[in-house]
């Protein structure tokens, strides 16, 4: 018989740039969004994330969750615009929900998040560390699991040459980024796949010890 690959289950999917990671360090992945994301490159169910969250974990029967709520809530660039209250909360949400599940699990956010002690930052990764020409900061929590592998440190501080955020040229962001699949508004949105296949190959020997097919 094949040899089968573990699945995870990404919530806040959004058009996949986690997913992706998750899926180059071997796992097989379903997404849930509430929008429809025609450019997502795997399995898609469309809904409320934590709505749907009991029935996907009894039909799938996943190895681990990974979840990227809006950051909207705390992010500082969201009082450029506008105002973060007027943005739901899902982070909180979200993490009672997969502590309460017990499976293991992955959360992303901006680092905000860590800063007001809503998350832990076990990961807290940037574009430079991988050899991408961004700076993209993002924190991780993970739970029900350990591990962890270093990489070189951050090297972003007054870099002019790296690719700026910039809407004017959204392309070349999420070019440099890896997310040449994207639209211009979900690479706005996503992060490197790079930070997720890190994160996704230490998830992943801490879970199974199966090999796992190509």
């Amino acid at each position: 018989m094949p040899v089968t690959r573990p699945r995870l289950l990404d919530l806040y999917c959004g058009e996949g740039g986690a997913s992706m990671g998750y899926h180059r360090a071997g796992f097989d992945v379903i997404g849930v969004d509430i929008q429809p994301q025609p450019r997502y490159p795997f399995p898609l169910h469309q809904g409320d994330a934590l709505t749907l969250l009991p029935a996907l974990v009894e039909q799938y029967r996943p190895t681990a969750v990974a979840a990227s709520p809006t950051c909207q809530t705390r992010c500082r660039v969201t009082d450029w615009r506008g105002n973060r209250a007027d943005h739901p909360d899902l982070l909180t949400p979200t993490l009672e929900a997969l502590d309460k599940l017990g499976l293991p699990y992955v959360v992303e956010n901006v680092p905000e998040a860590a800063w007001d002690g809503t998350m832990r930052a076990d990961y807290r990764l940037c574009g430079t560390q991988f050899g991408l020409n961004v700076r993209r900061h993002r924190v991780f929590q993970r739970g029900n699991w350990t591990g962890y592998e270093l990489v070189p440190p951050c090297r972003c501080y007054r870099r002019k040459d790296l690719v700026p955020f910039e809407h004017k040229d959204e392309r070349a962001f999420r070019t440099a980024m890896g997310c040449t699949w994207m639209t211009n508004l979900g690479g706005r949105q996503a992060i490197p796949p790079a930070y997720t296949e890190h994160i996704g190959r230490q998830l992943l020997t801490a879970t199974t010890t199966s090999p796992i097919a190509a």
